[in-house]
């Protein structure tokens, strides 16, 4: 800490560890801010809310401490959104691969073609496009 420089949060906690020594919770922000030189935003919103209820601890102490605390970043957790699933069938494209292959059930890239719609695989659009050369060859 720079020389000169009040530490507030320091002062907070000892005051609150002077009203009620036996508090767990001030006494765990007492080590951890020993230990590392800085507490979260949620922990130090936890130590005003103790620090408030001191009856005899300074309002500028609380002021400050309040201030630090808005100068602080907030972290927000976007919300989950619901992602398009990965395959979505070509109804249309499956309708053609089964029209030639009721015409034509040896059809082996057909057979290949469709076999790999069932297993829900991603037909590349080349293969799409064989499909509807296919189906305008075989069928119309």
């Amino acid at each position: 800490m720079p020389k000169g420089k009040l530490d507030i949060i320091d002062r907070v906690l000892e005051a609150c560890y002077k009203h009620n020594p036996d508090a767990l919770f001030v006494m765990s922000l007492m080590h951890q801010y020993e230990e590392r030189g800085s507490l979260s935003k949620k922990q130090l919103q936890g130590l005003l809310a103790k620090a408030s209820k001191v009856p005899d601890i300074p309002i500028n102490l609380l002021a400050t401490l309040e201030a630090t605390i808005n100068r602080m970043h907030t972290r927000e957790k976007a919300p989950a959104t619901v992602g398009k699933p990965l395959f979505e069938k070509d109804f249309p494209l499956g309708e053609k691969m089964e029209a030639i292959l009721a015409k034509y059930p040896q059809h082996k890239r057909v057979i290949f073609l469709f076999d790999k719609y069932n297993r829900k695989e991603h037909l590349t659009p080349i293969e799409k496009d064989e499909v509807i050369k296919f189906h305008k060859l075989l069928i119309k």
